[in-house]
């Protein structure tokens, strides 16, 4: 799925969050294995990400075809300029949602620029002009 929301919650145990739409055929599943993988997808991914939020798409299909590899027992998508495998540690109910907490098992990043979702709309992150 294409989530909502996530972010880094603790460095000490290395903790991150992850909210799920209640209604998400995804989160039926994480529940069942108890894990999760975050993609954090390249900028020129909107495909992919479009793709992973539609719910036109069986969730077992949407990964067929889509470049990937298994990471600690879950698929880590080929296009992920950051990604990490988590164990679900603690679920939340907050509104229409579920958040996630999950401890995080592996992770590893490579050289490129994130895709970004900002104001209903895909972006990009200004250039780092720091001195």
């Amino acid at each position: 799925m294409t989530a909502n929301a996530i972010c880094s919650l603790s460095l000490d145990p290395l903790l991150v969050l992850v909210c799920f739409q209640r209604d998400a055929r995804t989160l039926t599943l994480v529940e069942r294995a108890g894990r999760f993988s975050v993609s954090i997808l390249e900028q020129g991914s909107e495909d992919l990400a479009l793709r992973f939020a539609s719910k036109d798409v069986a969730e077992a299909e949407k990964i067929t075809g889509v470049p990937h590899r298994d990471e600690a027992g879950v698929p880590v998508l080929d296009a992920a300029t950051a990604w990490a495998v988590c164990t679900v540690t603690e679920t939340i109910p907050g509104g229409d949602h579920v958040i996630a907490i999950g401890s995080v098992d592996a992770l590893g990043d490579r050289e490129g620029a994130p895709l970004v979702w900002h104001r209903g709309a895909f972006g990009a992150l200004a250039p780092d002009t720091a001195v």
